[in-house]
């Protein structure tokens, strides 16, 4: 009995020493190797590759919830353009960023009427609205080196919303999660 006793003491030892070596280490060049390690993995992957921010508000519903940690991939567009319907992260004043849909393309031309969005005359079928407006804006032409953008969410009056024409170099990447 004492046997099991002890056994059981010196598991216990070992993996209270474990659990205080894992969460506070030993400080040697080994953990600063590791510590490094990491910082350096996540600089390049949070900086450049699945970038992360906040989202605020709620022009993406339902698609997208109005508030809630997302990630960026940056590297969407790098060798790529946006396409219709893809949903992107917008660079806006500083560090500030958008998440809209793209639903127009250079040279083509759109325009709201009763909330439904034709381009170039012809009506855009858009499943992911669910709550339309009653937008009427006029047609326009998408110039070179742009790309037209909405949130799905168009229950609001237009004025309210941030949407229209930006210039494509604004394009962060794409939603990743």
């Amino acid at each position: 009995m004492n046997d099991a006793k002890g056994g059981m003491s010196k598991f216990r030892e070992r993996l209270i020493r474990w659990c205080r070596n894992f969460v506070v280490p030993e400080f040697n060049s080994r953990t600063r190797r590791r510590i490094l390690a990491v910082a350096a993995v996540s600089a390049v992957v949070f900086g450049f590759l699945a970038r992360p921010f906040f989202l605020h508000g709620e022009s993406m519903l339902p698609t997208r919830g109005s508030r809630g940690l997302v990630f960026c991939n940056c590297l969407r567009y790098r060798w790529s353009r946006p396409r219709r319907g893809d949903i992107v992260v917008l660079s806006y004043f500083g560090r500030r960023y958008l998440l809209k849909r793209v639903i127009a393309l250079p040279g083509e031309t759109v325009e709201f009427r009763k909330g439904r969005v034709f381009l170039n005359g012809r009506e855009l079928p858009e499943p992911y609205v669910r709550y339309r407006g009653d937008w009427d804006v006029k047609a326009r032409t998408v110039a070179p080196g742009h790309l037209f953008v909405v949130g799905d969410n168009r229950g609001q009056h237009h004025v309210e919303h941030m949407f229209g024409e930006v210039a494509e170099d604004r394009v962060v990447g794409g939603l990743l999660f």
